[in-house]
């Protein structure tokens, strides 16, 4: 399994630089499921769902992520990328797959991206995991903030 990790970790990498290299033309928006999935998987599924909100000073994004161990999540950004990245265990290790008769509960290693409007301050990233939310602040930096300009009147 771990040969599958490494290639799937390989061209997420591969992916990055080639969006680096070529610009993001629609800054990410028209593509939700970009860059998201459980791995190792046909189809890719948006984990965590998230919201994304923002005030003058900051970007809050909420994941709803139950039954994830904190210590699994990796919280990554670069510029204006979000990565959020982990592994959500699968439902008692002692059952057997063919015991369910139903299972629509994914498990697996996951990965998103998500693309925020400008730059933040990565050294003052907060984030928080409570009640199965995943609760993270990034504060806007510097040279994102709009400033205000007085007009001084001859």
């Amino acid at each position: 399994m771990a040969f599958w990790d490494d290639a799937f970790r390989e061209m997420e990498a591969l992916q990055r630089e080639i969006d680096r290299v070529f610009g993001d033309i629609d800054g990410g928006w028209r593509r939700p499921f970009r860059r998201v999935s459980f791995l190792p998987g046909l189809r890719a599924r948006a984990y965590p769902l998230l919201n994304v909100r923002e005030d003058k000073d900051a970007y809050y994004v909420e994941g709803l992520a139950p039954g994830i161990d904190p210590e699994s999540l990796n919280i990554a950004v670069a510029y204006n990328q979000l990565t959020i990245s982990g592994e959500k265990p699968a439902p008692g290790d002692n059952i057997k797959p063919e015991a369910y008769h139903r299972s629509e509960r994914a498990a697996g290693k996951f990965t998103r991206t998500i693309t925020l409007p400008t730059e933040v301050d990565s050294a003052r990233i907060k984030a928080d995991y409570k009640n199965g939310m995943l609760l993270i602040t990034l504060p806007k930096a510097e040279i994102a903030k709009a400033k205000q300009i007085t007009v001084n009147v001859a």
